[in-house]
């Protein structure tokens, strides 16, 4: 049996090989065990729990604790939106704050150092801040507007390439991304995307999520032909 320390060590790097190795990342609400079997399915990475409706604590938890067994058993990384303290009680793999939430040290104070940290930028300002700010991986957007985030104006690609460039944690291209636009997202510097109405809206989120991650891979590979070539 491994000690205690041992056994955190263990989690903490897992935690970490599955979050590098993440490409498509789904950011979603309360959502039927079906849905999100398909998603994860589809070949979702990682899942973000993220509840804007006043949803009550017993629910958030609630519904946290079902979606781990299924990240679990898929191999998927479980993130809470907003929530340390929720994410802890949920044992899920980690948070994911905005700029206006707690503040990220306090965040890991609460999660401590096994689990996920994760914070949303909007301006190469924020990016370059995050670098010592102690989070783990960054969201980058919205790149294009979308109705998830009212009021946020999108940042466009060049905010995405400017992470590319300039950012030591590797980070999430997030907002109004699909399977028409995920090319030039990831030609623009992003070899991951976040992705929400993608598939909750899809017919077939199992298929969705296919498609968007055949897009990123394929654009990955058009990118190393276009590499080679040129050398």
């Amino acid at each position: 049996m491994l000690a205690r320390d041992s056994c955190q060590t263990w989690r903490m790097s897992d935690r970490r090989e599955r979050l590098n190795v993440a490409i498509v990342y789904l950011v979603c609400g309360v959502r039927s065990e079906a849905f999100l079997r398909r998603a994860l399915r589809g070949g979702v990475d990682i899942v973000q729990l993220r509840v804007k409706d006043g949803s009550d604590d017993d629910r958030i938890l609630a519904t946290a604790t079902r979606f781990r067994r299924a990240c679990a058993e898929a191999g998927a990384l479980l993130i809470v939106n907003d929530r340390p303290d929720l994410a802890v009680a949920a044992d899920a793999d980690g948070v994911h704050i905005g700029q206006d939430d707690v503040a990220v040290a306090r965040a890991r104070e609460i999660v401590g150092p096994e689990r996920l940290l994760g914070l949303s930028t909007h301006s190469a300002a924020q990016i370059d801040a995050a670098a010592s700010s102690g989070a783990d991986y960054l969201g980058v957007g919205p790149v294009h507007a979308t109705p998830t985030k009212p009021g946020r104006p999108a940042v466009g690609l060049e905010l995405v390439s400017y992470a590319a460039r300039h950012s030591v944690l590797p980070f999430f291209a997030i907002g109004g991304i699909n399977t028409a636009n995920v090319a030039a997202v990831h030609d623009a510097g992003a070899h991951r995307v976040a992705v929400l109405r993608a598939l909750t809206d899809a017919d077939d989120p199992e298929l969705a999520a296919r498609a968007l991650r055949a897009g990123l891979e394929h654009a990955a590979g058009e990118s190393e032909v276009g590499v080679g070539a040129a050398q």
